[in-house]
């Protein structure tokens, strides 16, 4: 018998840059052109065996506008990892990522903000108007010590990847955040 674990993932990121979509390709390993708006917030749960553990994963996917963002702090408490999504045709989605990175640590207000673990997720990579560079982006991610995925919801590229990184350092955050372990990082 594997121990069970639960662990809550949080998506955040603007709105538009395939949130939602990332969440489902992996939970349901589903794509849909169709944009919806997410209103607040949405969660999926998925059952996952990583590294002799099974994993319960409440994944929360955020609306990315400003209306919500006063949802924050509910939502965000108790995240052991955090996905920072942005779109690579859209450098206003890249540059906000600091803003989102600020907004998260401030809401959720974990014990260690300096470990607190952060996987990067740079969606839509099979769009050919890419106007953010991957070396930018690694740049970005180690300044704020993050994990870096290319991805693409549409393709299935890098989904299961990234968010099997994310719940790798998740597992790795709470054992650390219940004394388990030394530091996270």
């Amino acid at each position: 018998m594997f121990p069970r674990r639960h662990l809550k993932l949080l998506l955040i990121g603007n709105a538009g840059v395939g949130k939602s979509a990332l969440m489902n390709q992996y939970v349901n390993s589903r794509f849909s052109n169709h944009y919806r708006a997410t209103i607040g917030a949405d969660f999926f749960t998925k059952e996952v065996r990583v590294d002799e553990k099974l994993v319960t994963v409440q994944i929360w996917d955020t609306a990315g506008t400003e209306r919500f963002q006063s949802l924050g702090a509910a939502l965000y408490r108790g995240t052991a990892c955090c996905l920072l999504v942005f779109d690579v045709t859209s450098p206003n989605s890249f540059q906000s990522l600091e803003t989102w990175h600020k907004e998260f640590l401030v809401q959720a207000e974990p014990a260690d903000p300096d470990t607190f673990p952060f996987v990067v997720i740079a969606n839509k990579t099979d769009l050919d108007e890419r106007q953010v560079s991957p070396r930018h982006a690694q740049e970005w991610c180690s300044v704020y010590r993050a994990e870096y995925f290319e991805a693409s919801a549409k393709e299935a590229f890098n989904v299961d990847e990234a968010f099997l990184c994310a719940i790798r350092l998740g597992l790795k955050n709470v054992r650390y955040q219940e004394g388990w372990v030394g530091s996270p990082t």
